[in-house]
């Protein structure tokens, strides 16, 4: 049979890129086979490292591509005319930029390599034992062969047929580079992905029990965290995995001291401590910043969102904008924070989005915020903004200092702790807990300084405090949430989902856009979007149908589901 994933055997032979943070720094070990790879620890490190890198690297599927699926829902707007329409009306046929290419990026970048590296380490464990670093590496190759499989099933696979999956220990003879079958559900392929994350939190190791250069690694909170969030899409079709989401989410608590920071812009700072290591980080993407050349990398969509050409001093690609739709919706809690008798703008919104005459710090200026260039908008996303600020931020290495790869330091929440908080909120809601429900958002309010909900949660709060906390990380992945609340969430908040996917968002036009203090009017963006956008209800809105070209791949075993032929 033909080929369908790359094997890490091919992979691993090509293992060679340049580092982009400490611990992925790569020493060469010649071209591996079954016989001689696994031979030392540093074998077995840099068969992990290379499927991190694909995760962590500056110009990737995490650092920018797969952020363009978040346009079906109201959140964002082109900054400029693209080929990508389909993704924002819901009338995508797989073959689109950047989707033709996710899929297989997926499988084989990810997947596959860990599938590969768990295999070989399992029978060299059956056959002489595993060191301490290989028995590490064992658990991370669990946990990322979880976090690719995860990020198929639930974005291809739907009730009636899952995506393709096999473990290649449990192939009878060793694996045999055949196609792997798809699974008759796509609860089959949840199952192996809990299975996995179970062995991975079994086996790694505690976040600070690693040294410095360790750090960014996946550990015990990574795999509980991403297990919270596992059963969180499998509850979509079996509602008991609630029960799960609370185990989970209590663990992180309890086992493994995960917490809310006390300062909410912190989240996103380029320090070590306030932005990256603190007790809310649960798993992201460590972007290292500059040189470039030098160990310099991070999550390319923080440049992606800058203002095009960054007003002459960095290469911004005026991408993904924030839509009136989002600022509208954060706003909703501004309120008399210093009793002056004005409403001030709060601290989630003015965190997460920039907005004209909005003052900033930009290279060591402070400048006003207006936009000027490419598609109008009005905003500007401004949780990732905080890198630029000092005039020596190149030198510092909170910058790149290539601008032809807008990354910055910063580290990109892929679960944080306040998700997890808010998939338990969401879980006691489904359980009739409201009370309980209320707590856990209320922690993230009063965190914000915002006013704490006055009684018991619905789920309109849940629907409101999962898009304004978790605005533009991949974190959230807004889009999907309303798919799945419009599929099988409760009616308030499946009318909420269903409402925000047949709708376009609305922007600011101004009346002169290079003027901050410029009138403006609220209107429908609709300059490169369909007329009609529709939420049908059925499962071919909720998922991605595969690439043509990876269906003629597979000679016909790779299909998709029923409502998509």
């Amino acid at each position: 049979m033909k080929k369908y994933i790359a094997i890490a055997l091919a992979a691993l032979c090509a293992f060679s890129f340049t580092a982009c943070e400490k611990f992925l720094d790569y020493a060469p070990q010649g071209s591996p086979t079954v016989d001689n790879y696994f031979l030392n620890d540093d074998q077995a490190n840099n068969a992990v490292d290379i499927i991190y890198y694909r995760l962590f690297e500056r110009d990737g599927m995490f650092s920018r591509d797969i952020y363009w699926e978040q346009a079906c829902a109201n959140d964002m707007v082109w900054g400029k005319t693209r080929g990508f329409n389909p993704l924002a009306t819901l009338t995508y046929t797989g073959n689109e930029s950047p989707l033709v290419d996710t899929f297989g990026r997926i499988y084989r970048y990810g997947l596959s390599r860990a599938n590969w590296v768990v295999n070989a380490l399992l029978q060299k464990q059956e056959k002489e034992g595993l060191s301490d670093v290989e028995h590490r590496v064992l658990g991370e190759a669990y946990f990322l062969r979880a976090q690719f499989h995860l990020l198929a099933a639930y974005r291809y696979g739907t009730k009636e047929l899952g995506v393709p999956f096999v473990a290649y220990e449990d192939v009878e003879g060793g694996y045999n580079y055949e196609i792997p079958e798809q699974l008759p559900s796509v609860t089959d392929n949840y199952a192996y992905i809990i299975s996995d994350l179970e062995k991975a939190e079994e086996i790694l190791p505690l976040f600070e029990s690693y040294g410095a250069n360790d750090r960014g690694r996946a550990h015990k909170a990574s795999a509980a965290a991403l297990m919270a969030k596992a059963y969180a899409y499998w509850a979509m079709w079996d509602t008991s995995k609630w029960d799960k989401v609370i185990e989970c989410v209590n663990r992180l608590e309890s086992s493994y001291g995960r917490d809310l920071v006390p300062n909410y812009p912190d989240l996103f700072a380029p320090d070590w401590q306030k932005g990256f290591w603190n007790k809310e980080y649960c798993w992201g993407i460590p972007g290292e910043g500059g040189p470039d050349g030098g160990g310099g990398g991070g999550v390319e969509l923080t440049g992606v969102m800058l203002e095009d050409k960054g007003w002459g001093k960095f290469n911004g690609w005026g991408q993904i904008k924030p839509s009136y739709d989002l600022y509208e919706e954060l706003a909703k809690d501004n309120w008399d924070e210093d009793g002056d008798g004005t409403v001030d703008r709060n601290i989630r919104l003015r965190t997460t989005i920039l907005e004209y005459n909005d003052e900033f710090q930009y290279f060591g200026e402070t400048m006003r915020f207006a936009s000027p260039q490419n598609i109008e908008a009005g905003f500007q996303c401004n949780k990732y903004m905080q890198a630029f600020a000092p005039a020596d931020c190149i030198a510092r290495g909170w910058v790149l200092d290539n601008s032809n790869y807008p990354v910055t330091r910063v580290m990109w929440p892929i679960v944080r702790f306040a998700d997890c908080l808010l998939l338990r909120a969401e879980a006691n809601l489904v359980k009739g807990n409201a009370a309980a429900a209320a707590t856990d958002i209320n922690r993230i309010r009063r965190r914000s300084n915002l006013q704490p909900l006055a009684g018991n949660a619905t789920w309109t709060d849940l629907y409101h405090e999962r898009r304004c906390e978790l605005a533009f990380e991949f974190a959230a992945d807004h889009a999907f949430d309303c798919k799945r609340w419009a599929v099988s969430g409760a009616p308030e908040i499946a009318a909420l989902a269903k409402a925000e996917l047949n709708s376009h968002p609305r922007i600011r036009k101004y009346a002169d856009r290079t003027d901050p203090e410029s009138s403006y009017v609220i209107a429908p963006y609709e300059d490169y979007l369909a007329p009609v956008k529709v939420w049908d209800g059925n499962e071919k809105c909720l998922t991605f149908p595969y690439p043509t070209d990876e269906i003629t791949k597979s000679m016909g075993k790779l299909q998709n589901p029923p409502s998509w032929r």
